[in-house]
């Protein structure tokens, strides 16, 4: 039963238990359901509410495997069919063999079971069904199995994105940024690719002390024309394993940010290089709010007075709904210490806000003198408590104790990646 799909060689999947702690986004794709019981049903209307199912298409049904072969008898298939059986062996085959007549070839269809009948298993691998898992499925058991669809050993792999974003303008969000993806290139030898969101007042090129001709506007401008031609022309180089979209910080370039769409420059992204960082501005606008719901990890960075308070709080309950799935925002708080600034303490802000944060000590020279020669903290202190702090965040969204031995650790394959790489080898 090649028609169906290419069958994924592997041991039987049980809905239950924890999910992989990284799930992948899952691409554009159409996935129907065909269900058998309300608990199933359920269980995919929870996954098409998670943000990594926001670009799926998903249709819910019931009448199991018969009534897939009746919808599809004068339909085209979708990208992906599930379906629920809780009948006996022989009729589900049956009716995966009719389906197989009438199944588009690049069709991929999960079947769910009520039970773990390895002999089931075995027929519906030879058939050339994508996965076999057991009731009860729990919604990201499932999103992480139809993940691996497309994201297993060998599919392309996906970078993950971090989204900084600051409670209160002014608050050190953007300086954040481009030393957590210094860091991410130099200390930890990932590629990482910064892109500077904030069009009009973007500092992504003062703070590296770089004046690209084309950034991000040149990317999302045309989204039609972006390809990795276009791409290689735009990002600028400013290290190895470190890239950099600037924004135009130009007032007299209309530009229309509520308009804009950043899906397909960061698709582009993730298939090309391991870390991409976001320096998102300071409003509530629609692309903001999209980039932070879609992001892998969200950095909410703050400083310790009554307006960040709230919003920080506010923000971070927030994003805990909104992202239920999703490990909670990470909290930093940022300029703690400034001389004769009545502050509100770090117990009483984590408190309030209900996350333990990451403490920057105030140090107006060292920022300073950083911002003013265009460098990173690293660069200016590499031994300091600063430089540490950064990188002890690093680790803590890549998961890695130790740099990678490699010069240039760039496992993607995009071709203007492999033309940047082969030119600082």
């Amino acid at each position: 039963m090649s028609d169906l799909s290419r069958a994924q060689r592997a041991e039987p999947v049980n809905g239950e238990g924890a999910p992989s702690p990284h799930i992948m986004p899952l691409p554009r794709i159409s996935l129907q359901a065909f269900c058998e019981t309300p608990e199933f049903a359920s269980t995919i209307q929870a996954a098409s509410a998670d943000r990594r199912m926001s670009k799926v298409h998903v249709k819910v049904q019931m009448g199991g495997a018969p009534a897939a072969v009746e919808a599809y008898a004068e339909a085209s298939t979708p990208n992906v069919i599930a379906i629920e059986s809780i009948g006996n062996r022989e009729a589900l085959l049956e009716s995966l063999d009719r389906l197989a007549g009438v199944c588009d070839p690049d069709t991929k269809v999960v079947v769910v079971g009520h039970v773990n009948d390895v002999l089931l298993y075995r027929e519906l691998m030879r058939r050339g069904v994508s996965e076999y898992l057991i009731a009860p499925v729990e919604h990201l058991g499932f999103i992480q199995s139809i993940s691996e669809l497309f994201h297993g050993e060998n599919a392309d792999p996906l970078g993950r994105v971090v989204a900084v974003y600051g409670a209160k303008g002014g608050c050190g969000a953007s300086t954040l940024a481009h030393n957590l993806g210094w860091t991410l290139s130099r200390s930890l030898e990932l590629a990482t690719v910064i892109v500077d969101l904030d069009l009009h007042y973007g500092t992504a090129g003062l703070n590296f002390d770089h004046d690209p001709l084309q950034g991000v506007v040149d990317a999302v401008s045309a989204p039609d024309r972006l390809d990795p031609t276009l791409m290689e022309r735009i990002m600028s180089t400013l290290a190895d394993n470190l890239s950099l979209l600037a924004a135009p910080a130009m007032l007299d370039i209309p530009i229309d940010f509520e308009s804009m769409n950043f899906d397909h420059l960061i698709d582009m992204l993730r298939a090309s290089v391991p870390y991409i960082i976001l320096d998102l501005p300071h409003n509530w606008s629609a692309p903001v709010k999209r980039c932070l719901l879609a992001a892998d990890e969200i950095l909410l960075v703050a400083e310790p007075d009554l307006a960040n308070l709230r919003n920080a709080k506010s923000l971070y309950e927030w994003l805990k709904a909104a992202r239920p799935n999703d490990s909670a925002p990470r909290l930093v708080l940022n300029k703690v210490g400034v001389p004769k600034r009545p502050e509100i303490s770090v117990a009483d802000f984590a408190e309030k806000v209900g996350a333990e944060p990451t403490v920057i000590p105030y140090d107006a020279q060292l920022f300073g003198s950083a911002a003013n020669n265009g460098r990173m903290i690293s660069e200016i202190q590499g031994s300091g408590k600063h430089a540490e702090i950064c990188l002890s965040l690093a680790r803590a969204l890549t998961g890695r104790a130790e740099p990678r031995k490699s010069k240039f650790n760039l496992p993607f394959q995009l071709p203007f990646m492999k033309k940047t790489a082969s030119r600082k080898m």
